[in-house]
């Protein structure tokens, strides 16, 4: 049987026997089908293309039964179709067997965690990326599979890009006929041709193009009024979503049709439904969490005669799906991206602001089937401000998941793998060190016949670890039962004590409550398969279990309570349980979930159960410590025997004068760069040797030593020997004469040091014969000395070759003038000092030619006495 041929561009039909009738009638209405035998001649001549089509052109399903010979006249070929989202894969294998007249696990099947529905006769198979990366590990020929498709490329989700490095890998050097494609909504194709350089050497893959056929739509910018605050961490401006919702009612009454609008997160969904209370439409919600029967209900669309619809949806119904009867978006502007404080261990959620390709991708929901209306939430002025894409996820996300299986690979450090982006270093390095602490790689960054039992899994490593050493202790069942709650955050609404959230899972009221059972049973044969099965622990408490299961996978996060709610755990981060919580009473936890933002000082507790110290211990054990610290804290040494968990002190004993000596240097040391000199003991003779030092140092450089602050610290353990080494505590310091101990650092080796008093003397003799002392403190030496006695001084006193600054003083010690050139002074300057102090200080000379005058201390009457 053969289909209507489509503008000569192709020929849809059936290459296999079946009863069913193909809708060419939905078929001819995707644009894509223009480009499909384009794409079809490249693969067979290069092996590998990019494919770029807006969307709604119909890439995900249309390309695909091509691809396969489901339609059109082309080979057979088992296909396989990779997603970043379970949703999308149910609903693009829903959507291509609706397209043959069959129902799924026919032609066209699927399979997502815990869930599988293909048959014999499957030719395109649509899976998760995850579920794509665990096959490749288990078999990296892909034995069977003719064509890969990689959709939405552009979303940059880690596991798609680590699939495509490693179907990269295998068509290099096992399998040059599979068919790879990259298929991407946006423009960034040519980045992904790149990565695909085909194996011929002829240069990058082919990218082909399909034009968009939609209906168009108009552009509306609704700013948000002013005074509402930017998103940070998870949190949102309830004036942002009250203005959305406001949006959302003025596009109802304006156009026909029903409205998707996209928020960050399942928290803002919940809250703008609340204020949507009233509105004349279903109001329905779409996340990755909603139940099946949820998702189901949006991607049918409306019946015939019925009420309109609000979908309000996270970024899950931006790619790969449509929502029938959408004529109106509704873009919050916002999306949530994964963040990853390494330091802390600890991951959480940012609200960021969508990129370009993000806000057109929503924008293209809206005239898939008519002419739409899309309302941006955000000044028009600012649109233009916006990153081009969206952060790639291996530059903000965990790495561990992702350091194990380029281990397995045979990869370590990922160098070799195509990646558009390498990952961080840092990150790289901090995954590493959970692997090795957990067993999954050994020194050298190979994977471990037990880093490979936790890869094939199906779960991050830290969870793997937990499942494979939780179920010899506590059973097989239950210990899949408490992973399978962390491996998937239960709704907020279960509360933060994992106990009481994986009794609640049980009773399996709601949609997290099935997947939780699915993934439960999942897991206990796969680790059943791993570590045998068993009846191990079923008398432990829950408590006992769901602590030790979650201190396994989590043990840098095993906590000890403090006051009022707060808790530390062994990795260093504080956090804080919320008022009323039953975990408050623990004075130990194992936290399972918490975040925090740039803006908080401690973490939130978002899902934790309880431990005693033994199971604590056990599970962080290789962070326990024993021994002498001895530091410098609250001004003093302090000096104590700690048996320590991580930064959780167990038992602290003081050693009083026992101490390691060099720990107390150290320690001293460390005083002296905190809280600086002032510990020594400073005498106005060490001050001012400091201050002479200095500004030889300044004037001649080398060999006089720089007595800066930050240097003398620095060189503390040089001049302050042998005191330092007898100190014990802060007196001891303040005991050491800060002046004995500069002068070790005179330049004696040289024999410069003899000249100190030359060249910057403490004292310089005046023409009364006073000695008078220099302050060198200032940018210049100064010499404060009374008018009267430089009389018959010409030239101006130097030190060090640089003249110094006279600040000349009146006979009762106040200044009068100030000068660094006594000659000019004497002709040009003093005839006004003269005349301001003479009447002042009548029995004091005051000659009318200073430069010839007699210098005296001495009023005028005494020194006509000496004469």
């Amino acid at each position: 049987m053969k289909g209507p041929v489509d503008d000569g561009a192709f020929l849809f039909g059936v290459a296999y026997e079946t009863e069913c009738v193909i809708r060419n009638d939905a078929l001819d209405r995707l644009p894509v089908r223009h480009a499909v035998p384009e794409l079809l001649s490249v693969l067979a001549e290069r092996g590998a293309a990019v494919l770029s089509a807006p969307p709604g052109t119909g890439k995900t399903t249309l390309v695909p039964l091509a691809l396969a010979g489901l339609i059109g006249d082309g080979p057979v070929r088992r296909v396989l179709v990779a997603e970043p989202r379970r949703m999308a894969v149910r609903a693009a294998a829903r959507r291509m067997a609706w397209l043959l007249g069959e129902e799924v696990g026919g032609a066209v099947g699927f399979s997502v965690r815990g869930e599988r529905r293909t048959g014999a006769a499957t030719r395109v198979e649509v899976v998760t990326t995850g579920i794509l990366l665990q096959r490749l590990q288990r078999d990296p020929e892909l034995a069977g599979v003719d064509v890969v498709l990689l959709d939405e490329c552009h979303e940059r989700h880690l596991d798609a890009d680590t699939a495509m490095a490693f179907l990269v890998d295998v068509r290099a050097t096992l399998r040059p006929e599979l068919k790879l494609i990259a298929a991407s909504a946006t423009s960034d194709a040519a980045a992904w041709a790149d990565l695909l350089t085909v194996l011929d050497g002829t240069g990058p893959a082919p990218v082909v193009r399909s034009r968009a056929e939609g209906h168009g739509c108009r552009v509306f910018f609704a700013a948000p009024p002013p005074g509402v605050r930017p998103a940070h961490g998870t949190w949102v401006d309830p004036a942002l979503l009250r203005h959305v919702a406001a949006t959302v009612r003025l596009a109802m009454e304006r156009h026909e049709g029903d409205v998707l609008c996209f928020l960050p997160g399942t928290g803002e969904i919940a809250r703008t439904a609340g204020m949507l209370d009233g509105v004349d439409a279903e109001v329905l919600q779409l996340h990755g969490r909603a139940p099946a029967a949820v998702q189901d209900a949006v991607l049918r669309g409306t019946e015939p005669g019925g009420r309109r619809r609000v979908v309000l949806a996270t970024s899950v119904a931006e790619s790969s799906l449509t929502v029938p009867g959408v004529r109106i978006v509704v873009d919050s502007g916002l999306a949530r991206e994964p963040r990853m404080d390494h330091a802390r261990g600890l991951g959480s959620l940012a609200t960021v602001t969508v990129s370009e390709a993000t806000a057109t991708q929503r924008l293209g929901r809206a005239g898939r089937e008519a002419f739409g209306f899309v309302y941006r939430c955000w000044p028009e002025a600012s649109d233009g401000g916006r990153p081009r894409f969206p952060s790639p996820e291996i530059k903000v996300a965990d790495l561990a998941d992702f350091a194990l299986r380029a281990a397995c690979w045979g990869d370590p450090t990922a160098e070799g793998l195509a990646l558009l982006d390498a990952p961080p270093a840092g990150a790289m390095a901090a995954a590493r060190a959970v692997l090795g602490s957990i067993g999954a790689v050994d020194g050298d960054g190979r994977a471990t016949e037990r880093g490979v039992r936790m890869s094939r899994l199906g779960l991050h490593p830290r969870l793997g670890r937990a499942l494979l050493d939780g179920a010899p202790e506590v059973g097989v069942r239950r210990a899949a039962e408490v992973v399978a709650l962390l491996s998937e955050e239960p709704p907020r609404d279960y509360g933060d004590d994992l106990v009481a959230a994986w009794r609640t899972a049980r009773r399996g009221a709601d949609g997290y409550g099935a997947r939780w059972k699915a993934e439960a049973r999942r897991l206990e044969r796969s680790a059943g398969e791993e570590v045998g099965g068993g009846a191990a622990g079923e008398r432990e408490s829950d408590d006992a279990v769901a602590g030790l299961v979650t201190a396994l996978a989590f043990p840098e996060r095993v906590a000890r309570a403090r006051e009022q709610g707060g808790c530390l755990m062994v990795s260093g981060s504080g956090a804080r349980l919320a008022e009323g919580s039953r975990l408050r009473s623990s004075p130990w936890l194992a936290v399972a979930v918490a975040d925090r933002t740039a803006r908080d000082a401690t973490a939130r507790v978002r899902l934790a159960a309880v431990v005693d110290e033994s199971t604590a211990c056990r599970a962080a054990g290789h962070l326990r410590s024993t021994g002498e610290e001895v530091h410098w804290e609250d001004g003093d040494v302090v000096a104590r025997s700690v048996d320590r968990l991580g930064a959780v002190e167990l038992t602290v004993r003081p050693l009083g004068a026992g101490a390691e000596p060099a720990l107390v240097r150290e320690a001293l040391l460390d005083g002296l760069r905190r809280e600086g000199l002032g510990l020594l003991r400073w005498r106005r003779e060490a001050g001012e040797l400091r201050e002479r030092l200095s500004f030889l140092h300044r004037e001649l450089g080398e060999p006089w030593p720089d007595v800066s602050e930050e240097v003398l610290v620095d060189r503390a353990g040089e001049w302050l020997e042998p005191e330092l080494s007898r100190a014990s505590r802060r007196a001891d310091l303040g005991r050491i004469d800060a002046g004995e101990a500069l002068r070790r650092l005179l330049p004696w080796a040289s024999g410069e040091a003899v000249r100190l008093d030359e060249l910057a003397p403490e004292r310089i003799e005046v023409p009364s014969g006073s000695r008078i002392r220099v302050e060198y403190g200032g940018e210049r030496p100064v010499l404060a000395v009374k008018l009267q006695e430089m009389f018959g001084l010409a030239e101006t006193p130097r030190v060090a070759g640089v003249p110094v600054l006279v600040h000349l003083l009146s006979p009762a010690g106040r200044p009068a003038a100030v000068t660094a050139d006594l000659a000019s002074f004497w002709r040009d300057g003093y005839r006004a000092v003269r005349a301001e102090l003479r009447g002042r200080y009548p029995k004091h000379p005051w000659p009318e030619d200073p430069s010839a005058a007699v210098p005296t201390r001495h009023t005028s009457a005494r020194l006509r006495g000496e004469r």
